[in-house]
């Protein structure tokens, strides 16, 4: 019996992980899809978790980890369904373990002990190659830059007290803001709103399947920079495909 366990009476159920339908975004409302690329870009909207910090990196060893504990390996591949969203939108490991293992868990006791293995790891990391670069050159070219993010507020206000990053944004959204995460365009829409902008003037970087999703829905192209979590991926409708947002510049991407 692992601590922080109780035993079910239930038994292990077949895993059975499957990808999310993504019910209203399969066909991407491909009418808002076609972006014309002879728009001028005068706003950058970039995602944050995998993108500005490699978080979901750290958020996924400290699930590894509680896998691991419990006789159970956790495979990027199905981790990554959620990188970019929530549980409740896509794969959900406390579900996952819970079938795996037979077993109901005391998931707030879990998540205060992950919590802080997450605040160990976090104070190690660092802003990702490129952010910063494309954050000067967005003030330099007079565009208006923004975070749209399926994050809770007071996540990206942690990091952005921590990296020194809130002076170079205009605007944050997060999911408090729409009450939808993506693959749905809310957050993306409601970014572009208020810095402005309609989604054709504006350029989206992300790391996500799930943030391209949400970019194409929302008719707003997107750069990904796909990371560690994410690289294994099919990014088929990006404008660009990137190893970091060093490998690209808001001038070029506006020719």
């Amino acid at each position: 019996m692992k601590a922080g366990a109780k035993r079910s009476q239930r038994k292990p159920k077949p895993q059975k992980i499957t990808s999310p339908c993504f019910h209203n975004f399969c066909i991407f409302h491909r009418e808002r899809a076609s972006v014309r690329m002879s728009s001028p870009i005068r706003a950058v909207i970039f995602d944050f978790d995998g993108l500005i910090v490699d978080t979901e990196s750290t958020g996924y060893r400290t699930w590894k980890e509680i896998f691991a504990r419990h006789g159970h390996e956790l495979p990027v591949e199905r981790y990554a369904q959620v990188v970019g969203t929530d549980f409740n939108t896509s794969y959900d490991p406390r579900r996952d373990l819970e079938e795996l293992t037979g077993l109901v868990f005391d998931w707030d006791e879990i998540e205060e002990g992950r919590r802080t293995r997450e605040t160990e790891l976090r104070q190690t990391l660092q802003t990702l190659p490129g952010v910063v670069d494309r954050l000067h050159e967005a003030r330099a070219l007079g565009m208006t830059t923004a975070i749209a993010s399926s994050s809770p507020r007071w996540w990206i206000d942690s990091w952005m007290d921590q990296l020194g990053l809130g002076a170079h944004f205009d605007h944050i959204s997060t999911v408090d803001d729409t009450g939808r995460v993506k693959p749905d365009p809310s957050l993306f829409l409601h970014a572009a709103e208020k810095l402005g902008v309609s989604p054709e003037e504006a350029v989206i970087f992300e790391d996500s399947l799930n943030g391209l999703r949400a970019a194409l829905a929302a008719g707003i192209r997107c750069v990904v920079a796909p990371g560690p979590m994410t690289r294994h991926l099919d990014f088929t409708g990006a404008l660009r495909r990137v190893e970091s947002l060093a490998e690209v510049t808001l001038r070029e991407l506006g020719q």
